[in-house]
This record gives C-alpha cells, structure tokens and sequence, in this order.
C-alpha cells in the first residue's frame, strides 16, 4: 500500500470533515491535520494564538530566564544535599532529553538517568543512551515493562482502532515516576518537554487515559495485566496530594534552538540523528510514518514544524520544504514494516485489513470513571461539598 496522497485529501472536502481546504497562513498546520482547526480574518490558526499564550505563561527570557534556572539549581542541589542524587531525568536517546543531559551536567547537577525499555528500542537509541550517561558522568536506570503484556496492550489498541497507540507507552511511564522517585528519595524530575518545540499538538490525535486503557484492553486483550504500570484516577489523587515529585521544566527557560542543540549533542556526547522527531523509537517511527498517514491521514510533522516556525526556528518555506520529502524513507520503510509486523505476529494481510478498518474515536471505549463512580458511598458527602462551594 502506499503513502497517502496528500494533494488528492486537499481536493476532498469529505476528508476534512467538510470542509474547503485550507492551511494557517503562518505555518502549516491545515484541515487535514485538524478538521476542528480555526482561523482569524487573517488565515491565521488557533494553534498561533495557543502557542503564544504558552510561550507568555511558561517561558522565560534574558536576565530573568538566567535567574530563575540559578533559583532552580540552587533548588535541585539543596535536596539533594547527603544523597547520591539531586534529581531524576528520562532519557529516551532523542534531542529534547539529551539536550537537558548536556544542560544539567553543565549546570553541576547530580542526575540518575531513567530510561522506559518497552522492546522497541532501536540501536541507534541505545547508544546515544549510553553516550549520555557515559560522557555526562551520570548514573542509569533502565525500567523493562513485561514485553508480553504490553505487545498485548498494544495488539489490543489495533484491534481497537483508535489512533493514540503511544498512549500505552506514556501511561505506563506516568504511572512508574512515583515509584522511582520514592525508591530513590528524589523530589524533582527534570522535564524535557518545552513549550519552543512541543507546544502544537492537536488534541485529536492524543488521548492518555487509564480508564480508555483498561476498557480497551478489557475488550480486545487476552492475557491479564499482572505487571504493566498503570493508576486508577485514585491512585493519581494520591500521588498528587503526597506531591511525591515535582517537576523541573528548565528547557523553559534556556535558549533552546533545537538546530543549535543538535550540533551541540553531536559534538560533546556523539549523539546521532534518528532523522524524525522522536524516531529513537522503532515503533514509533514506523506509527508515526506509517500507520498515523495511512489510517489517520495525520501528518505529525505538520505539527512539529509548525511549533519551530512559531518559536521563530524555521521559516514556513523552510518547512514546506521538509513537508515535500519522503514521510518514510523507502529503504527505511522496507526494514521496518516486515520487523514491526513480525514483532506484533501480524501477516500482510492482516495488517492491510486493520489500516483499510475505518477509526474509532477513543471515547467509544469510555474513560477513566470518577471517584463516585469507582466509590459510590462517596456520593452521602456530595450535599457537604455543595455547601462548601456555594
């Protein structure tokens, strides 16, 4: 089968929920990325404006930026005076978390690596893993999920035909951070994500509930969940009222040029490209490059490249540029898919008729119940909590 005709999708309104085709004036977010997307008077899209609001309420610059990463250092250090270890931070072997390595070891920060081993790791990430911990001088900690239960997860989301499949990955991950901090004694995390190269992300094509999970897995899995990480929503309550751990979003307040940071990874730690955002994953390379345009006609590099343009890194030219190469490299996709379908015990076939199915929004699947619905005794305090609030 091959990759999606992008030209013919902009000739069919059908394709994006009816409507004429039309693209941001400013970047390249469109119809097709979001059939929900708005414009100004102006052409310009909703993502422009969310984008700026974020960049006002969670970024800093200049004398104040530098301020408050010395408050945050000064921070880290103090509670990690007497341990091993002033703080945690997950490295996947991508930019955004080699680059906070190299800023933290500049920064004289005592950090424990934590890297989430879901099986698919490819060669390349395991040895730009091993160049942070090595070259940085920190310590790592690798958390394996049982492989047959979370192949069974995500076979389950397939057959579920819903489209945020990395969701299995990310709950588990959230769901193990307590854990780790706790066994470690670490109060903060350090957090690669950063509102200059992540902010713009469509909400469609995202849902990181447990309960859609569970119900998911319940419908399509078919061996038990003995191991794989997860929280009930009271569970989460808890984690947030200990307020086990807080998070440290440094990149926030760096001059983070993700070009400028690449050629910095490559020089001090050998980093090597995966050449897609977040493509140290094999799954996700293939998910993103394949299954997400083929199924889903969503192009995440739309998003990716329309967040640099907004932080001033890329001209719109320049990605529409990079939006007329290849989504997957033909030789790549040729390695790939035989592994990836191997690997899930799918046939050709099969995996034709589940990108042919048509998709099935998350919410069909239902969420995470509230706290009266998984404890129905908690409704006798309802007129109490009414009265409170009134």
């Amino acid at each position: 089968m091959s990759l999606y005709n992008e030209t013919l999708l902009q000739q069919d309104a059908t394709a994006n929920g009816g409507r004429p085709y039309q693209q941001c004036t400013l970047s390249v977010m469109d119809t097709i990325a979001d059939p929900n997307i708005s414009f100004d008077k102006n052409g310009i899209s909703n993502y422009y404006y969310e984008y700026l609001e974020a960049e006002k309420n969670y970024t800093l610059k200049g004398e104040a930026a530098t301020q408050k990463i010395q408050e945050w250092v000064a921070v880290l250090k103090k509670a990690g005076a007497g341990k091993p270890y002033d703080c945690m931070l997950g490295v996947s072997g991508g930019v955004d978390s080699t680059y906070l390595a190299l800023c933290a070891k500049r920064l004289g920060l005592r950090v424990l690596c934590v890297h989430f081993d879901n099986g698919w790791n490819s060669e390349l990430a395991v040895q730009n893993i091993e160049n942070i911990v090595s070259k940085c001088g920190f310590d790592l900690y690798t958390y394996v999920i049982n492989w047959p239960e979370f192949k069974d997860i995500q076979l389950a989301y397939f057959k579920a035909n819903v489209i945020d499949i990395e969701a299995v990955t990310d709950l588990a991950i959230f769901a193990c951070l307590d854990k780790i901090c706790a066994k470690n004694k670490l109060k903060y995390i350090l957090d690669g994500r950063n509102v200059w190269t992540e902010e713009t992300l469509p909400k469609a094509w995202i849902y990181k509930d447990s309960g859609n999970l569970r119900n998911i897995h319940q419908a399509f899995g078919t061996i038990p969940l003995k191991s794989y990480p997860l929280q009930s929503r009271s569970q989460r309550l808890v984690q947030q009222l200990k307020k086990s751990y807080t998070n440290a979003p440094l990149l926030n307040y760096m001059v983070y040029d993700k070009s400028q940071a690449k050629q910095d990874i490559i020089r001090e730690l050998g980093w090597r490209d995966y050449g897609g955002k977040h493509y140290e994953s094999v799954f996700t390379r293939f998910y993103q490059g394949y299954i997400l345009p083929e199924k889903f006609k969503v192009d995440k590099r739309k998003a990716h490249l329309s967040n640099l343009i907004f932080a001033g890194q890329l001209t719109k030219a320049e990605a529409l540029s990079e939006l007329q190469k290849p989504i997957y490299p033909p030789a790549q996709l040729a390695e790939d898919k035989p592994f990836v379908l191997k690997k899930l015990g799918f046939t050709e076939a099969e995996f034709d008729t589940y990108l042919a199915a048509p998709a099935v929004p998350h919410i069909h699947y239902g969420s995470t119940k509230s706290l009266t619905e998984e404890y129905p005794l908690l409704e006798i305090f309802r007129p109490i909590k009414n009265l409170l609030t009134r």
